[in-house]
């Protein structure tokens, strides 16, 4: 509890004190004591004067001068600018250290002070030399990708009432390394009806995006208002904007976020149960039938639910 705190509370607690008879300021003052850590004479004396801090007479002069400050600065740096609670411990040995290295020029006195000084002190120190360095220019934000720059961010309302807005995502089947060349599965999932839709293709060119949304947008059985997917390179490029153009002028194109997949939550949990997962059976499954001498036999997965 800060000074201002406690006084703040014993004004509050003043009026009571005021208005109680003995035996209940008796009780009030057993309050107060366990409370504000005051002795119980301390807190009579406080409860019958104006409960306001009253300015130092005599300001106190600096106790520790600039050569301590230049020792800080130059050990600080030397540790690569640790905190305050790991310097302190450490300034008197560091300061003779840096001594005989010929790094600062340290008095009997200073170390004395080195040896004395508080952690809070180092602290407000720090902060003062801290103060002193140039700040590092930031970079500059990176620049958009052409494709992207008109295309509308955000997510799709998770109460949407009307069919058609569709999140898109495309599910990796690379294993550890996602070198060459290997499957996708394009997945588009509706936000009002769930309806979900689901195309495997080998690659991430143009021809094979475009084909797949050909396919699944035939497929629909209602009218696709929106497609939101997230911001890959695959999705937005000068050739598939021209097809969401030339195809699918009706077809609204918005993206999430960068680096946030909460704007896309339905198509993200469906990536593992429908796709994943039913990878991971499949592949079970032509194990047990290689084992047991047959060849596999592999079903088409579901294209809609």
């Amino acid at each position: 509890m800060t000074i201002d705190e406690r006084y703040k509370y014993l004004r509050k607690m003043r009026t009571r004190y005021q208005e109680a008879d003995r035996k209940e300021r008796g009780r009030l003052l057993d309050e107060m004591e366990a409370v504000t850590g005051l002795h119980r004479k301390s807190l009579i004396r406080l409860l019958k004067g104006p409960l306001t801090r009253r300015p130092r007479a005599r300001q106190r002069s600096r106790t520790y001068k600039e050569e301590v400050t230049a020792v800080l600065r130059v050990a600080a740096a030397s540790l690569d600018y640790p905190c305050a609670e790991r310097l302190t411990p450490n300034l008197v040995w560091l300061a003779e250290h840096l001594a005989d290295h010929g790094e600062l020029t340290v008095s009997e006195s200073t170390l004395q002070q080195l040896a004395q000084i508080s952690v809070s002190t180092v602290e407000r120190r720090l902060s003062t030399i801290r103060q002193d360095q140039p700040n590092r220019k930031r970079k500059a934000p990176p620049t958009p990708r052409r494709a992207l720059r008109d295309i509308p961010m955000g997510r799709i309302p998770w109460d949407e009432s009307e069919a058609g807005h569709f999140e898109a995502d495309l599910v990796h089947h690379c294993g550890p390394s996602a070198s060459g060349q290997y499957v996708h599965t394009l997945q588009l999932v509706d936000v009002a009806t769930g309806w979900t839709e689901r195309q495997a293709i080998l690659g991430r060119s143009y021809l094979v995006m475009k084909d797949a949304f050909l396919a699944i947008l035939e497929r629909i059985p209602f009218t696709v208002q929106e497609v939101h997917p997230d911001n890959g390179s695959e999705f937005f490029n000068d050739h598939m904007r021209r097809f969401w153009k030339e195809k699918a002028k009706d077809v609204h194109l918005s993206r999430s976020r960068p680096y946030h997949k909460n704007d896309n939550p339905y198509v993200e949990q469906r990536n593992s149960n429908p796709v994943r997962d039913y990878l991971v059976q499949l592949d079970k499954s032509q194990t047990l039938d290689y084992h047991d001498g047959f060849a596999p036999v592999v079903s088409a997965p579901a294209i809609t639910t």
